[in-house]
């Protein structure tokens, strides 16, 4: 549990942070004025301190300087209605971890908090709300590739940055999307998706900058693009890769001038989105080959965030396999039931060309289609087997070590499949792969095979 007091005049600020702070299970104390956070830091000594900037008579800024002497090593979060660029350096001088602006943010809080605590080295903390942030996040995982990713977000979030998401479908490029624009000073606006792929070449240029009634056929009445929808807010063009020459120019010149221009119209709209991109294209050779603008390229790439394959991260999938049995059983109904280790090991060596969403759809299918309150390795080779995802009995070949061994399992595999085919009976399997039955049935012995329920 983590000590955590907050300062400020307003009662409501202090009322609202206590209650999210008391909620995640810390010990929280606030102090209405800087001589009452001097007194609680001496008596209270706190883990992080959420410290106001303007209060009456002594200010946050001085109260800083006085708490750092008390306390060097505690993190003090300057947290301001005014805030600055002057007043956040001046912070920055005397000591302060980090400056937020009003109004606060609940996830921002919560990753500031992370950090914090991670500084204070109360590892405990951290893990715990590590998982608490990466299930806001819905990405799920603690391998070193998916840590670089929350990384670079939660760096990237807070500024104006346009960013790149680049990634194979399914590795979750709209959950990086989507927490970029929840941790963002946008929160509060909308987040508008288009995705460039799914809209027809002749609509998408209406679909992003909206459109004059009697432009087109079927052009009934104005209607506001996509650009117009996500004023003040994110706009996150997914597969953007796929747009046409003449829609990347118009929404170039979007980018370089916040304005658009709606189809059949003249008067320009100014519009102020932040802009989040994503493809599973590489535009470096789309650009080579004259199908994708290299000036909207560099306008889109100010930072680039790379979502690494399932295969490349193979020690999340017992991570992602419990998140996804534990939802799909809360949210929608199915029984709850327990993945066996050696079921989560079978699924980690699969290659999983759909990533995460694909990994998510199998969860799905056994969840709803294994007897049973355990999935384990059986049930797996039984109903995973397709989708050209490597199938679990291929997979388990391919992890022989030797050629010997991978001989035995090939053998096994073959009978396990015909047995199923003819419904466990032997006699009519014997015959179908012409082996005399005795020496089937020396086989299932030796292998241990099992009919499953």
């Amino acid at each position: 549990m983590a000590k955590t007091l907050i300062v400020d005049d307003e009662a409501s600020i202090r009322d609202a942070l206590r209650q999210l702070f008391e909620y995640e299970g810390h010990e929280v104390r606030v102090a209405a004025s800087a001589p009452e956070a001097i007194e609680e830091t001496v008596h209270f000594g706190p883990d992080v301190i959420f410290l106001d900037v303007k209060m009456p008579g002594m200010d946050g800024l001085e109260a800083l300087l006085r708490i750092r002497e008390l306390d060097p090593h505690a993190p003090v979060v300057m947290i301001s209605g005014h805030g600055t660029i002057e007043t956040a350096l001046e912070a920055t001088r005397r000591g302060a971890y980090d400056f937020l602006e009003k109004p606060l943010d609940s996830d921002r809080l919560r990753v500031t908090l992370r950090n914090a605590l991670e500084r204070r080295g109360l590892s405990e903390n951290v893990a715990r709300l590590h998982d608490e942030v990466q299930e806001r996040y819905e990405i799920v995982g603690g391998s070193f590739q998916i840590r670089q990713v929350l990384e670079r977000l939660e760096r990237v979030a807070p500024t104006e940055a346009r960013v790149l998401i680049t990634g194979e479908n399914g590795t979750g490029k709209e959950l990086v999307a989507r927490a970029i624009h929840r941790l963002s000073r946008r929160a509060g606006g909308p987040f508008v998706e288009v995705n460039c792929a799914a809209i027809p070449a002749e609509l998408i240029e209406s679909e992003l900058f909206g459109h004059i009634k009697g432009s087109f056929t079927g052009a009934v009445a104005d209607r506001p693009g996509k650009f117009e929808q996500a004023d003040g807010g994110t706009l996150f063009l997914d597969e953007v890769g796929d747009m046409s020459a003449a829609t990347q120019a118009k929404v170039l010149r979007a980018l370089e001038e916040g304005v658009v221009t709606r189809v059949g119209g003249s008067k320009p709209i100014r519009v102020d989105a932040r802009v989040i991109a994503a493809t599973n294209k590489d535009l470096q050779g789309e650009i080579r080959a004259g199908r994708f603008r290299e000036d909207l390229f560099y306008r889109l790439n100010v930072v680039p965030i790379h979502v690494p394959p399932l295969r490349e991260r193979r020690d999340d999938v017992a991570m992602l396999v419990r998140h996804f049995a534990e939802g799909l059983a809360r949210r929608d109904g199915l029984a709850p039931k327990r993945f066996s280790e050696d079921a989560i090991e079978r699924l980690r060596r699969f290659e999983w060309s759909g990533n995460v969403r694909e990994l998510r759809n199998t969860v799905e299918r056994l969840m709803i289609l294994a007897a049973g309150s355990v999935i384990d390795a059986a049930a797996v080779d039984l109903l995973v087997t397709d989708r050209g995802m490597n199938s679990g009995l291929g997979a388990d070949l391919l992890g022989a070590a030797t050629f010997g061994e991978f001989k035995e399992r090939a053998e096994r595999a073959f009978i396990l499949q015909k047995l199923r085919e003819n419904d466990w009976n032997v006699s009519e399997t014997a015959r179908r792969i012409e082996m005399p039955r005795s020496n089937l049935y020396k086989k299932i012995e030796k292998y241990a095979l099992v009919r499953e329920e």
